[in-house]
């Protein structure tokens, strides 16, 4: 297989999955590291692809499509974590929301709120909040990712270390049944450490989805959170790492924590 064949199999790939790693493609094709990451240099300098460390993710115009459809996936069960979200933050109080299709429903569930301070780096939830007097609305500054409307990179972690908020609520890509919390992006992955680290209460929303998924890069882990929101029942295991933690597990259908395996 020549080279263009080879990146041609790469997009390909790419349809199929989130993101392609340097080593799985070079036992796939039989090649060297050296001539995978050729390739995928290739590919990006053509905007077909963007690179991200140890790999390869689909480029920003495919993932701008793929945010969009994001949102029109499990709609009403990540309205119902919203809501139960949005009661564990009073009014009168600073809060910070990251990037995430989870997070923007917890913005809509806060419309009633009162005298918020909300801190994101996600320019979609300041847009969908501008027309309300009553919060005072701050967009984190740095490089804006096209794709989904992210600000992120050093800029951003400086930006978020001049805050210390009250709550915290964050989205991730996947979650392992031991309690890891993980995403694509180092980017992403890095501003959603810094908006943990400065806030004094932390709350992961997360749809139950995510448990069949895998991402390669860790957010952190449960014992690192204050209360996980999602949609239905969670696996035992995690439970059990929740439990040893004293991390609240709230999910949709259940009027109190799951703390019990």
């Amino acid at each position: 297989m020549d080279a263009s064949d080879r990146q041609a199999a790469i997009l390909d790939l790419l349809t199929q999955q989130d993101r392609v790693e340097v080593e799985d493609l070079a036992q796939r094709f039989g090649v060297s590291l050296q001539t995978i990451r050729t390739d995928l240099r290739d590919l990006a300098a053509r905007g077909a692809l963007s690179r991200v460390h140890g790999g390869a993710v689909r480029s920003s115009s495919g993932a701008s499509r793929d945010y969009a459809e994001r949102r029109k996936l499990n709609a009403r069960g990540k309205r119902a974590m919203a809501a139960l979200a949005a009661d564990l933050i009073p009014d009168n109080c600073a809060i910070t929301l990251n990037i995430g299709t989870s997070t923007e429903q917890v913005a809509r569930a806060l419309s009633g709120h009162r005298g918020l301070t909300v801190l994101s780096n996600n320019i979609n939830i300041i847009n969908m909040m501008m027309e309300d007097e009553s919060k005072e609305l701050v967009l984190v500054g740095g490089a804006i990712r096209q794709s989904d409307g992210a600000i992120v990179g050093e800029d951003a972690l400086e930006f978020i270390a001049r805050y210390k908020v009250d709550i915290a609520v964050i989205g991730a890509s996947a979650m392992d049944a031991d309690g890891a919390i993980l995403d694509h992006d180092p980017r992403e992955v890095s501003v959603a450490r810094a908006i943990l680290k400065n806030a004094r209460k932390r709350v992961l929303v997360c749809d139950g989805s995510k448990f069949g998924r895998t991402a390669p890069v860790r957010i952190c882990d449960i014992s690192d959170l204050d209360v996980v929101v999602t949609d239905r029942p969670v696996p035992a295991e995690f439970s059990r790492a929740a439990k040893a933690a004293s991390t609240q597990i709230l999910w949709v259908g259940e009027n109190e924590s799951s703390e019990n395996v």
